[in-house]
């Protein structure tokens, strides 16, 4: 539904602007479309039984700028002259605990007594009430201690690390679009509140540098990203287009397969498996290749 619409939603809110006398209005177009696509998910669903949600990663070229708008873990980045040009960055309980403590803190209500918008190193035990834990809130970066009290044993609203970090137990992604639906395991408590459908949107200036085809801007679902670090797609861009002429326009998407490739790995004796032998992503892998300078132009 959001491959479907959301572009739609995005062009309404930017023919709305009469001028586009900053960049910063853009920015609010678009984050009003990703809004108003989860709205309509919200509307929709109850008709037409629509379940589950999405993350959303969007490129919108306008005015010798790029935007990229990104509400989930996919993430995009520029090579440029093999220069690493982050475009984006995850949403995951890990960087966005702060957020989502701070809104447990206000509405108390949200954590149903399920649960504690504090965290803790590991999970509390009776045993340990009235000890010493460290413990931090949504206005620390560090840890401190704290005596243990009841409330305390209740679920941390933030818990994991990495991949296995999880909302309220449930979830590892804290932005996308839909899950309207989505409850805590075995309880009526919902999720949404603390999902935000909002973008981060960065924005890129194309005429401050001067692009060679070998610019480009790669997209990538968490599939790409769990197993390749930014380096190693630098790497891959490099090799693979060097290996075609400038103006060979195959060359792009022989890039993106050859990244999707790379992430999945190839078949041996268990599983599939990348060169260092370590398990290759079990995650959807999409992976789009934008180049910025154009088949066969330095401008």
């Amino acid at each position: 539904m959001a491959s479907r619409l959301l572009h739609r939603h995005i062009r309404e809110q930017l023919k709305d602007l009469k001028e586009v006398t900053h960049e910063s209005l853009v920015v609010g177009a678009i984050e009003n479309a990703f809004q108003f696509m989860d709205e309509q998910m919200a509307r929709e669903r109850r008709g037409h039984q629509v379940e589950g949600g999405c993350c959303a990663l969007v490129v919108v070229y306008l005015l010798g700028k790029v935007y990229v708008a990104n509400a989930g873990d996919s993430r995009a980045i520029i090579v440029r002259n093999g220069e690493i040009i982050p475009m984006s960055r995850e949403f995951t309980p890990e960087t966005e605990r702060r957020r989502l403590q701070l809104l447990g803190f206000l509405k108390p209500e949200l954590l149903g007594g399920e649960f504690t918008h504090l965290e803790f190193p590991r999970r509390i035990q009776p045993k340990e009430l009235g000890q010493r834990m460290l413990y931090r809130d949504q206005n620390m970066t560090g840890w401190a201690y704290k005596k243990i009290e009841l409330e305390d044993l209740r679920f941390p609203l933030v818990c994991g690390e990495g991949k296995k970090a999880r909302v309220m137990a449930t979830i590892g992604v804290t932005r996308g679009l839909g899950d309207h639906n989505l409850k805590v395991c075995s309880s009526t408590l919902p999720i949404k509140p603390f999902l935000s459908c909002f973008p981060e949107v960065r924005v890129y200036d194309l005429t401050q540098y001067e692009h060679c085809p070998d610019d480009v801007l790669v997209l990538g679902t968490d599939g790409l990203w769990d197993v390749t670090s930014d380096c190693e797609v630098a790497a891959t861009v490099d090799r693979v287009l060097s290996a075609y002429e400038p103006n060979d326009p195959s060359r792009y998407t022989a890039l993106a397969q050859a990244l999707v490739l790379g992430a999945r790995g190839t078949p041996r004796d268990r599983g599939w498996r990348l060169p260092n032998n370590k398990l290759g992503s079990g995650d959807d892998i999409s992976v789009f290749v934008i180049p910025l300078g154009g088949p066969g132009s330095y401008s």
